[in-house]
């Protein structure tokens, strides 16, 4: 059970404007002689700003006021309470918690410091904690103006905690650490986190989660070695642990290790957990590494079953429906993701986020194995092909951030713009060899522009294309005239699979008169292969 706090924010008033020594800043000291000094605002500036808009009920912008003022004043123990007990009401229980306790560390002998850890405390469930701090501040200010409220924290623990039993209260006890440790990996703080977790295992052997989570702190410091044996250890201690399991196929895919990554895929398919936590982790894992049917058949399972979620959930829940095919379940978890957290509108999986449009969803941009395959072929040509694919394909973003898909440093100069190109970089003209490579791009746009969403005669289409826009970049044949060019490459390939194909008409299609077409139709012609 949760403790209710009966104080409804009138806590975020208990601090006068000056409090610092007594000192106030003075602006007419501060122009004395009609001298111009340049004012840096500090934390004193940003609290009182912080009181200013409570005074106005702007809680958002007291937050933000109070947030800066901490980070400018972190040893000012008033400060940092006043930040924390504002976040406690908002209901950010363990981010407060570590405030009020880096406050207290700060001045342990500050009534008001003590009272809000009781009150935190209580909020988290931790009724040991709150019921000892309560009576410590009943100690130092019995007649204090918060003595009701910490009485009533005391009864409270009291009889809530009746029969809270050791281990429970161990329990508890983990798993607050271990939020604490998650928060600071979210923000990149992965020795502090690996600290924690360590200190977590020692005093808990068993504790499985806290085992895998000091796993992926190691793996995300790049000490990938450790991380993997401390994950195979828990898998010998505890056998088909599935976060464990789980971990390991994360660490395998960013690591490019297809050859153990496979058969473990094999058998996260075949596991069949009941408990909603492994549930959740198979499919955000599913979900990661690109098994997007599996990853939605979890999720949606434990959404049925009432699973309210969270963030992440949602996150993963829209990428997998939308990537399986479910577009109305995707739309509704990512309207549902953006409630929960505003920052995400515009990452959107049906949303190209770099070019703020709509990315095409004919099947081969959506088909990834086919992508892969074209990006990895033996010869340039279709490398070239699925580079500019990339570009328009709903899987764009995961496929150039996995490590091991795409090798810069191995691709040839070309290859290398028509990559930068399909992901919006635009080469700078300064050479001819440049402006023939710009002209040749307009023309592959020109060409997509009259097949897109491709179908299977497309993709021969462009096939053929890219292996004249290799040759034609080796031979420095200029592209001067993209429509013609595009105009051109569509006749020579429709013309030999139907005969309803005119010149006159491709012309017309194209915005070209049919001699221009017939010269360009005859300069192509040169640069296929096995043509002199």
């Amino acid at each position: 059970m949760v403790y209710c706090s009966h104080i409804a924010r009138r806590s975020v008033f208990l601090v006068p404007s000056c409090f610092f020594g007594g000192i106030c800043l003075d602006k007419n000291e501060q122009n004395k002689n009609n001298n111009i000094i340049s004012f840096v605002p500090d934390g004193v500036f940003y609290y009182e700003r912080a009181l200013a808009e409570i005074q106005k009920e702007q809680f958002p912008e007291a937050l933000k006021y109070l947030k800066r003022a901490v980070e400018l004043n972190p040893d000012n123990h008033r400060i940092v309470m006043q930040y924390g007990i504002m976040v406690m009401e908002e209901g950010r229980f363990e981010e407060a918690l570590d405030l009020l306790i880096q406050a207290y560390e700060l001045e342990p002998t500050d009534r008001e410091v003590i009272f809000y850890l009781a009150e935190i405390h209580a909020h988290l469930g931790l009724l040991r904690e709150a019921k000892l701090f309560a009576e410590k501040y009943m100690d130092v200010a019995p007649e204090g103006e918060l003595s009701e409220e910490a009485k009533e924290i005391i009864e409270f623990a009291e009889q809530e905690a009746a029969f809270l039993a050791d281990d429970q209260q161990g329990d508890e006890e983990v798993h607050l650490l271990q939020e604490k440790a998650r928060r600071l990996m979210e923000t990149g703080e992965f020795d502090k986190a690996v600290t924690v977790l360590e200190d977590i295992v020692v005093d808990h052997p068993e504790s499985w989660s806290s085992f895998n989570n000091l796993a992926l702190a190691y793996f995300y410091r790049g000490e990938t070695t450790d991380a993997r044996e401390l994950l195979y250890d828990v898998l010998r201690k505890d056998q088909g642990n599935v976060h464990a399991l789980c971990n390991l196929a994360v660490f395998y895919y960013y690591e490019g290790d297809q050859e153990k990554l496979k058969p473990l895929v094999d058998l996260l398919v075949k596991i069949r957990p009941y408990q909603f936590e492994n549930r959740y982790k198979l499919g955000a894992t599913f979900a990661l590494i690109g098994n997007h049917k599996e990853a939605y058949h979890w999720l949606r399972s434990i959404q049925k079953k009432g699973f309210e979620g969270d963030a992440g959930f949602f996150f993963w829940l829209a990428q997998s429906a939308f990537f399986s095919g479910h577009r109305q379940q995707a739309e509704t978890a990512f309207s549902r993701l953006i409630e929960i957290d505003p920052s995400k509108a515009g990452l959107e999986p049906w949303i190209d986020a770099n070019a703020n449009q709509q990315i095409d969803e004919s099947i081969y941009t959506q088909d990834k194995q086919f992508l892969l395959d074209k990006i990895s072929n033996e010869y340039v040509s279709e490398r070239m092909f699925g580079f500019f694919l990339l570009g328009k394909s709903i899987h764009k973003q995961e496929i150039v951030a996995h490590p091991a898909y795409i090798d810069v440093e191995k691709l040839e100069d070309l290859e290398k713009l028509v990559l930068a190109s399909s992901l919006d970089y635009n080469l700078v003209e300064k050479s001819i060899a440049d402006q023939a490579f710009n002209r040749a791009m307009q023309a592959t746009e020109l060409l997509y522009a009259k097949h897109n969403p491709l179908d299977e005669e497309g993709t021969h289409l462009f096939q053929m294309w890219f292996t004249l826009f290799e040759t034609g970049i080796e031979k420095q044949y200029p592209f001067k005239n993209p429509n013609a060019i595009a105009a051109a490459v569509d006749f020579m390939f429709h013309s030999s699979r139907s005969k309803g194909i005119t010149k006159t008409k491709l012309a017309a299609l194209y915005g070209i008169s049919t001699p221009t077409l017939t010269k360009y139709v005859s300069e192509l012609f040169e640069l296929l292969p096995n043509f002199s």
